[in-house]
């Protein structure tokens, strides 16, 4: 899907100054990697910004020339470096209660489908989304709220850490409101004034694993009644997208909700999912079928 610069434009510097060697096509060679990777897409655009974020890895590993850092990856297949390299290209932009238009329908389904619910935040990235979910969770259902757990899962392990660690800039979570605050986090002090660390109690709800959504195999405690995945499609193209999303769909109840990101649209998969709300999908007479003969969707 990526096309071949020529020979003399593909060895042409980036066109920004920097003090490492990056050409057009170590460019190319980083694009291609990241999508069989982690079958994220990387527009053209964002030559600046792979170079500002693998520089460090150059820098740490005593390299000047982007060419060097790309054959050592290509020559170690198995190499730990592939986790760095991933976690550097990865994008995590997250807030608590992002899109709030989407919580007060999943509180209502909360409480319709009571503690026996299984929630399934895809792309966690830091621990914003989650942690939103489990509050509101905790919010709809109060003590049989301990009776849910969240699968969280990410491909960014440095992501996954900071979410495990549950702290945060006060100032992110006094946007909560003193309620909330109160609840649901302790407000550091000392080394840690400024910050403010999710209660024990709402951090136990949660389960953080890994996952590559690209791989083959998810080992994952399905049927879901809810998917959360939100900004996460938009990062892959469409042949991507669809592979996931029906994987997503052989995962979920036959009456599962599935929560997308603002910018996202998946009406080119009609088969496979229906649009119950403002980018709120459940799934198609055809895949509801399928999951009813075995979690397998249209």
């Amino acid at each position: 899907m990526f096309a071949a610069a020529n020979s003399e434009a593909a060895d042409a510097p980036a066109s920004f100054s920097r003090d490492l060697d990056f050409t057009v096509r170590d460019f190319e060679r980083v694009r291609a990697l990241i999508y069989r990777r982690a079958g994220i897409v990387m527009a053209d655009n964002k030559r600046e910004m792979v170079y500002s974020r693998l520089a460090k890895r150059l820098r740490l590993h005593g390299m000047t020339r982007f060419g060097d850092y790309l054959a050592h990856l290509d020559a170690r297949p198995d190499s730990d470096e592939w986790e760095a390299f991933t976690n550097a290209l990865t994008t995590n932009l997250t807030a608590f209660f992002r899109e709030a238009h989407h919580f007060p329908v999943l509180a209502e389904e909360i409480k319709r489908r009571g503690p026996s619910i299984k929630i399934w935040c895809a792309g966690a990235s830091t621990g914003e989304e989650p942690y939103s979910l489990a509050m509101t969770v905790q919010e709809a259902l109060g003590s049989a709220a301990s009776q849910v757990k969240i699968l969280a899962t990410d491909i960014d392990t440095e992501a996954l850490n900071t979410a495990r660690q549950g702290i945060y800039p006060l100032e992110a979570v006094e946007k909560l409101g003193e309620a909330r605050c109160r609840r649901f986090f302790q407000r550091g002090s000392g080394a840690r004034a400024g910050k403010a660390r999710v209660r024990p109690e709402l951090a136990s709800m949660i389960d953080f694993r890994t996952l590559n959504l690209v791989t083959d195999k998810w080992s994952l405690n399905a049927p879901f009644d809810i998917i959360f995945c939100r900004n996460v499609m938009i990062y892959f193209d469409k042949e991507t997208q669809s592979a996931i999303l029906r994987r997503f769909a052989s995962q979920m109840k036959p009456d599962g909700l599935l929560f997308a990101g603002h910018s996202e649209n998946f009406s080119f998969l009609n088969q496979t999912f229906r649009l119950r709300g403002q980018t709120i999908y459940t799934l198609a007479a055809n895949a509801v079928a399928g999951a009813a003969r075995g979690g397998r969707s249209a």
